[in-house]
């Protein structure tokens, strides 16, 4: 079609995309956040004669969460003409989605898909019923069994934190698996690098955060392992969706402690199919139990020493700089917060501690009249 795009994404060198933007592309492809940086920082280029405005992953982007794009989105709202089209594409209708439909000044075309099934036929969705001191040993049986019977798999391994994701990295390569960590603490460039490499084949494991659960189409992977139950059902869907694509076959293995059987139900009732337990040996989990244990808490060790906590608290405040926020400030608000958290707490602990009192003595005196009544009734039976 002989059309020019651009990459807009964070991590990469400002002036050289600046300079590509200025080169007016026919298609720019761009992150909320790194887009509206170069708008307000830049008036090399403009947006006004955009035709289309295209947001994928619209569910992600218009939630309010530990990642608010709404500021970015503004920015870049107001940049484009009025008389554009706008098309949103999501994996999962909510309520935000919904009330834009609502909003909308000319009627939207909108489309659901009617399938009632939410993961495509050819994904094996299993569980793991693990007890949470022991996760990790199940994970390292379960990569060896698969390294084992199928050399040429690529498995993609999906945590709760980028600590843990780290840690389990650190972990496995204690145990000579090819793998490569995917986390939002690391920099765009090592993310690229990683992938890659994962891509590519070099490591056939990739330990990712939900960073990784949308987006990426890497048709190739034949296992998901989630090591942590994912808290909300579309997480789940995002995470599995990584494997049995485009027509392939792919097996999804959740890995369930006693706290997340509330979790598999409400997945299980998103989309509509029954999660089967699949079986591992447990006297192979069982010998190499202590093994696993002293290797994660030695990574957990070496971590620590790299601040590894300290750099993420420095990203929140260049982060929080960024949306025009003052850290030491919002760090203020938040310890009077919990100050009046804690005070409040006290008080209704010390609302209960008297109602308590006052139960115990109310009993303690009935029991006393009751006593009485019985004494009295002695006397009189013995007179």
């Amino acid at each position: 079609l002989g059309l020019k795009d651009c990459i807009i994404v964070g991590g990469m060198d400002m002036v050289a995309q600046a300079l590509e933007l200025s080169r007016k592309p026919h298609v720019v492809i761009a992150t909320p956040g790194r887009l509206a940086d170069h708008l307000r920082s830049s008036n090399t280029f403009s947006l006004r004669k955009i035709k289309f405005l295209v947001l994928d992953e619209a569910d992600r982007l218009l939630e309010q969460g530990c990642t608010d794009f709404t500021k970015d989105l503004e920015v870049i709202l107001g940049a484009v003409p009025a008389t554009r089209q706008t098309l949103l594409f999501s994996a999962t209708l909510t309520d935000t989605l919904n009330e834009l439909k609502s909003l909308a000044m000319n009627k939207p075309f909108f489309w659901e898909s009617q399938a009632e099934v939410r993961t495509v036929d050819e994904l094996v969705q299993r569980y793991l019923l693990v007890p949470e001191k022991v996760k990790d040993a199940y994970l390292v049986h379960l990569i060896q069994t698969f390294q084992d019977e199928h050399e040429d798999w690529s498995i993609i391994i999906f945590t709760s934190t980028c600590k843990n994701c780290q840690i389990l990295n650190m972990m496995l390569k204690k145990f000579n698996f090819p793998s490569v960590a995917l986390h939002s603490m690391m920099k765009q460039k090592q993310r690229f690098a990683a992938l890659a490499k994962f891509k590519s084949s070099v490591f056939k494991i990739l330990i990712a955060t939900d960073v990784a659960a949308r987006g990426l189409d890497i048709p190739t992977v034949q296992v998901v392992i989630n090591h942590n139950t994912p808290g909300l059902p579309k997480i789940y869907i995002h995470r599995v969706g990584r494997t049995a694509r485009a027509g392939r076959h792919g097996l999804a293995i959740t890995l369930v402690t006693q706290y997340d059987i509330h979790l598999v139900h409400a997945i299980e009732e998103q989309i509509k199919t029954k999660l089967q337990e699949f079986s591992v040996e447990e006297r192979a989990v069982l010998s190499i139990l202590t093994q696993v244990n002293v290797a994660r808490r030695e990574c957990e060790i070496k971590l620590e020493a790299t601040d590894f906590d300290e750099k993420k608290e420095i990203n929140k405040r260049k982060q929080m700089i960024l949306e025009g926020k003052d850290p030491d400030l919002e760090a203020k608000r938040k310890a009077e917060l919990a100050k009046i958290k804690r005070k409040n707490k006290q008080f209704r602990e010390r609302v209960q501690q008297t109602l308590q009192e006052k139960k115990q003595l109310q009993l303690k005196r009935k029991l006393q009249k009751k006593a009485r009544r019985q004494q009295r009734r002695v006397a009189e039976e013995e007179k």
